[in-house]
């Protein structure tokens, strides 16, 4: 996903600049994971430590927030145990290993916040709501007083940084303002517009990446293209590919994505249009299908950034996004893409907008990899969280300073109450022996 995608990106420019980075995580499997955290051999990368993987994701499919939090703290324990020399920490997602982090040692932490993870599970019914409500009260109190914690906290975009302020309302009264870190694509990992040309293809490829997640609206991709295929140009040879995050130990994956293939199995296609579904990728299967598509489609609404709108302009292709939530700030309607409103006929129509005439595509792309360059390129990225974790640098030893004074005045005060105890201790003494000296010369 995203995320996991922004902090490998992250480590990466950490080391690229001449930092030590390990990762420590509570799952990490070398058969599905980005390319970064492996060796050329298939096996894991040393700086990524994996501790806490008997920790189990949920018990009998619940407390998935709780036992999120145990795993995540129990990995911060194990870096505290066997870490010496650390600096800075980055935590993202989870907040709860901030209060350890500060409760026990100096280091600087930084976090990244995602989302507020308050707002992200859902309820079915009223009485699942009274149940859920009475099970997260105490976690979303944990959520926003460790996200405090931090001595920086960053966001992915300028609509999580809104949503901020409004769940974490006493910390931003407090003073707690995030700064806005947008992730960001490797230019270096797609090919450029010269490079390789889409509207040379005899096929349009409309390709959709996303975790096969309910959220994540994948079925709009289907039936816009439903809609698109009665609308379009006879002859035309097209496909739709839904490829992306896939894990079967995720009961949403496997049902999600077991309704998505008997949508597609309704949707009557012709000789010259198909559908496939591509689950898994790996990152060059995720090049070889940006760089071979005419445009991108992103379905989720209210996504709180998105990193595929930025690899696909990247790659050169423009995007259609949902008009809300990250994609308005990473996308330019009209110039490196199209905003729409979650609609199957508005999606349709804009899809046949774009691919008509293919060079509005081509246009379209160069101008968004010139889009990219300028704000999205991971170079930038890199350089704002290295000045991020500054940030946390310099407070943290703000923190530490003003904290080191407090107990040296403690301790002054100490002393301080000790002499006149003392004193007036011996000035009692001397006093009652002037008594006894004064009353035996009588």
């Amino acid at each position: 996903g995203g995320a996991e995608r922004l902090v490998i990106d992250a480590c990466v420019e950490f080391m690229d600049a001449g930092h030590e980075v390990v990762m420590y995580t509570g799952y990490h499997d070398v058969a599905r994971c980005f390319e970064e955290t492996r060796n050329t051999d298939g096996t894991r990368a040393p700086w990524i430590r994996v501790h806490g993987a008997m920790i189990p994701r949920s018990i009998f499919g619940y407390f998935h927030a709780l036992m999120a939090n145990l795993s995540c703290l129990y990995c911060a324990l194990v870096l505290l145990r066997n870490e010496t020399n650390v600096h800075c920490v980055i935590v993202d997602q989870v907040s709860s290993p901030n209060a350890l982090i500060r409760g026990f040692t100096n280091i600087a932490v930084l976090f990244y916040c995602h989302f507020p993870d308050m707002l992200l599970a859902t309820a079915t019914t009223k009485r699942a709501s009274r149940l859920r409500a009475a099970y997260r009260a105490p976690l979303n109190f944990l959520e926003q007083i460790t996200t405090g914690m931090a001595h920086k906290v960053v966001v992915n975009s300028k609509f999580t940084e809104d949503i901020f302020a409004k769940t974490f309302k006493m910390l931003y009264r407090l003073g707690i303002h995030p700064a806005v870190v947008y992730p960001a694509a490797a230019l270096d990992t797609f090919f450029s517009q010269t490079e390789f040309d889409a509207s040379t293809s005899d096929v349009v490829t409309f390709l959709s990446i996303n975790r096969f997640e309910k959220k994540k609206n994948l079925a709009l991709a289907l039936r816009a293209y439903a809609l698109y295929l009665q609308e379009k140009k006879p002859g035309v040879r097209t496909r739709l590919v839904l490829a992306g995050g896939y894990d079967k130990r995720l009961a949403e994956n496997v049902s999600y994505f077991s309704f998505l293939k008997k949508e597609a199995s309704a949707i009557p296609l012709s000789n010259n249009d198909s559908i496939v579904f591509a689950p898994s990728v790996t990152s060059l299967e995720k090049k070889k299908l940006l760089n071979t598509c005419a445009l991108v489609l992103y379905t989720p609404p209210g996504e709180h950034f998105g990193i595929v709108p930025i690899e696909a302009m990247a790659a050169c292709k423009p995007v259609i996004a949902c008009d809300t939530g990250g994609p308005k700030e990473s996308i330019v309607h009209g110039v490196t893409g199209l905003l729409c409103a979650p609609d199957p006929k508005e999606w349709a129509g804009a899809m046949l907008h774009i691919t008509h005439d293919l060079s509005v595509a081509r246009r379209m792309g160069t101008l968004a990899r010139q889009h990219v360059e300028w704000k999205f390129s991971r170079r930038k990225f890199g350089e704002k969280m290295m000045a991020a974790a500054g940030d946390a640098l310099v407070e943290a030893a703000r923190v530490n300073r003003k904290r080191n004074q407090s107990v040296v005045s403690c301790l002054n005060f100490a002393l301080f109450a000790a002499f006149v105890f003392v004193n007036a201790k011996a000035y009692s003494f001397a006093l009652a022996m002037l008594r006894r000296v004064d009353a035996a010369v009588r």
